[in-house]
């Protein structure tokens, strides 16, 4: 049996449970509080720098709103649903602690179906609640982008636009209204074929520019066995989280995924739609129970 099903197996057998997802960090060692921040100010100042194309009049971003569609399956990250948001507060929790410090992460699968790109809204959406915590959420799934359509956002310009070199990267980006610390780069659209435009001198210099000037960034890959694209995309990450879907998937699939993912950068995994457990709704209801009197 391989590790990564030993460890569901403890975690059913430890009573978890979650709706969305709970992560398990590999930690041997000590974790300590990692403390980041970026300003706006420099961040558009990379970006016309490190790109090398003229921007607009434009100080800064495209500031716009979301709309999540109802069955888009973001939370509410306000704490409306206290359940789901708590787990996600868990993920953010474990990511800003771990040892290795991560900054640029991708979240994946093994395959289609799993929730790799409701997991990356709303991890991304989490962490940017933090103080100080500039965070960006990239669609790199050009293949199957939904991130636009799940929250209601202009497909382009986006990631392939400013690969292709037809549009900046500040151009590109978007700031969310309701939540100011959270930038979104949708997948745009290009004529060139994914695989050529990441592994281009632009892929990396755009990595660059966003890991100095974000305190984190969360992007969304294609699963990680389908495509060249994910490889292209982990050279230039520090860690990768996969989403699991117990009864959904593949299992000999995802010994397959696991093995793909440097040991170095297996931040850990995510259980998306795990079964209810009995035990866990006595402690559910203590901590997110309503207050009666």
């Amino acid at each position: 049996m391989s590790k990564m099903y030993e460890a569901l197996k403890k975690f059913h057998s430890e009573g978890g449970d979650s709706q969305h997802g709970e992560l398990t960090m590999e930690e041997s060692e000590p974790v300590a509080e990692n403390v980041m921040s970026a300003t706006l100010p420099a961040a558009k100042e990379a970006v016309a720098v490190e790109l090398g194309k003229p921007t607009s009049e434009n100080t800064g971003p495209r500031q716009l709103s979301i709309e999540p569609t109802p069955e888009c399956g973001v939370v509410s990250w306000d704490g409306t649903d206290r359940h789901a948001s708590e787990h996600y507060r868990i993920v953010r929790t474990r990511i800003v602690q771990h040892p290795k410090s991560p900054r640029i992460i991708i979240i994946s699968s093994a395959g289609p179906g799993d929730g790799k790109t409701v997991t990356a809204i709303n991890v991304a959406g989490m962490l940017s609640l933090r103080d100080n915590a500039n965070v960006l959420l990239i669609d790199g799934d050009f293949r199957r982008s939904t991130i636009a359509t799940r929250l209601g956002l202009p497909a382009e310009p986006g990631l392939a636009n400013t690969l292709d070199g037809s549009s900046s990267l500040q151009e590109s980006i978007i700031r969310i209204e309701q939540f100011p610390n959270l930038y979104v780069l949708t997948a745009g659209k290009s004529a060139k074929n994914p695989a050529e435009l990441l592994d281009s001198d632009r892929w990396r210099s755009l990595c660059a520019t966003v890991r100095e000037r974000f305190s984190f960034v969360i992007i969304d890959s294609p699963p990680i066995a389908a495509v060249a694209d994910y490889e292209l995309m982990q050279a230039s990450c520090d860690g990768v989280i996969v989403v699991i879907r117990p009864g959904h998937t593949d299992r000999t699939l995802c010994d397959k995924t696991f093995e793909m993912i440097p040991e170095k950068k297996r931040l850990g995994a995510v259980l998306n739609c795990a079964s209810e457990w009995f035990l866990w709704k006595t402690q559910e209801s203590y901590y997110y129970g309503s207050n009666r009197q």
